[in-house]
């Protein structure tokens, strides 16, 4: 039961933060297939507003910082879970349950059909937001990335009083 209302939670807020992030969506510009991304960056309207690579790059290692403290204390203090396994495996096993989730609902569901994720300038490119493989391999790849991720959650839950 606990895994359920934990995954229902994390979700939710996987949500409102790309709720939030959609308002912008600019800054979201990688999260879309190579084609569309090109495409935005020869638009002149969005020239000056492209998040650089090295952008990207802190937001996703501040986002896996904050992940790895959010699910240490959660599995430390609410799971009670206190081994390097434990963390690890459930960290995991969150994960993938959120990464299933974003993939399926956040981009396949979501992204690819809702107007509002359309870059100006882009309309005409309706296979390339429709590009389910893309996300189905940015998805393989977050699978990886929460090797490490989760791997650092079982090391500070072992490690925490």
């Amino acid at each position: 039961m606990i895994l359920l209302i934990e995954s229902i939670v994390l979700c939710a807020a996987f949500t409102l933060m790309v709720y939030v992030l959609s308002r912008e969506p600019i800054k979201t510009l990688y999260n879309y297939p190579p084609a569309i991304q090109e495409r935005v960056k020869s638009l002149d309207e969005y020239r000056d507003k492209i998040p650089t690579r090295s952008d990207k790059m802190s937001a996703k290692i501040l986002a896996a910082v904050i992940i790895v403290i959010v699910f240490s204390l959660i599995l430390r203090y609410i799971n009670g879970y206190t081994t390097f396994t434990e963390g690890f495996g459930y960290g995991f096993l969150l994960w993938t349950i959120v990464n299933v989730y974003d993939a399926v609902v956040m981009d396949i569901i979501w992204l690819c059909h809702d107007p509002h994720f359309v870059f100006r300038g882009t309309e005409d490119m309706v296979k390339e937001y429709h590009d389910y493989w893309f996300h189905i391999k940015q998805s393989l790849i977050g699978e990886v990335i929460a090797l490490v991720v989760c791997a650092a959650v079982g090391l500070v839950i072992q490690f925490l009083l």
